[in-house]
């Protein structure tokens, strides 16, 4: 049997319109100090006079591709106390996937429960318990670049309940966040007043305890829509409301 991966997360790097990264590369060079103060040897017992080569880097948990934990929803999920990224079942990070294709909605449009049963409905399939349901907005084409923060549709608390009651655990977007952009919920908002659009995909996790992953990419490299396998462990930080994950499609 023969196995493809393919890399659906974003890299670790400083970029416009995403959560501020700072990377500094140490090299080589600077690596030998290092181990002269620590081995007490010269740059002759060194391979070509050179040490380790070591990275530091100052980001936030919501930085790249990450999954987000009922903790950094709200407090409190289903009347008990919101479990952190590091409490979090590993089982629910391994499972079949489905993509379901919303590049078709407008930019700063939010997606339905009837959205996704007619996109279900096309594919001909049929959610179950443990699936990971991936949504491509295609908003991931602007990785790089300041538009990413505002493109892509967006999540409400109805849409997101909904793939919760069929199941799901963890659902996922190649937006820069789960709900709609920011400048479409504030105009909406703005409009109308009502508070309970503000952030309503996110605040959904208080009702049900779910878990959803932001800034996916390579959607599109999918051969399938469905018949593949994710795995999005998140990194174990004690107390964290989020983890980086190196989030993959497996297809056997």
């Amino acid at each position: 049997m023969t196995m493809r991966i393919i890399d659906l997360s974003v890299p670790m790097e400083p970029t416009p319109g995403a959560q501020a990264v700072e990377l500094v590369h140490h090299t080589h060079e600077e690596g030998s100090a290092g181990m002269k103060n620590v081995f007490g040897c010269t740059d002759e017992d060194l391979p070509q006079g050179l040490g380790w080569a070591t990275d530091t880097l100052t980001l936030g948990t919501h930085a790249g591709t990450h999954v987000d934990a009922p903790w950094h929803y709200a407090p409190t999920s289903e009347g008990k106390k919101a479990r952190t990224i590091d409490e979090m079942p590993l089982e629910w990070f391994y499972g079949d996937g489905v993509v379901l294709d919303m590049r078709h909605k407008p930019m700063g449009s939010a997606v339905t429960i009837d959205d996704f049963k007619e996109v279900l409905k096309r594919i001909n399939y049929t959610l179950k318990p443990g699936d990971i349901v991936l949504v491509q907005t295609g908003a991931d084409q602007y990785w790089g670049k300041p538009e990413y923060f505002d493109a892509g549709c967006g999540m409400t608390r109805e849409s997101t309940l909904w793939l919760i009651e069929q199941g799901v655990h963890v659902m996922g977007t190649d937006a820069w966040g789960w709900d709609r952009p920011f400048w479409a919920i504030r105009e909406e908002f703005q409009e109308n007043k009502d508070g309970r659009i503000i952030w309503g995909a996110h605040y959904a996790g208080i009702e049900k305890e779910y878990c959803h992953i932001e800034k996916l990419a390579n959607l599109d490299k999918l051969p399938k829509p469905f018949g593949f396998k994710v795995a999005c462990f998140p990194i174990k930080i004690t107390g964290g409301s989020a983890g980086w994950a190196r989030v993959v499609a497996i297809i056997e």
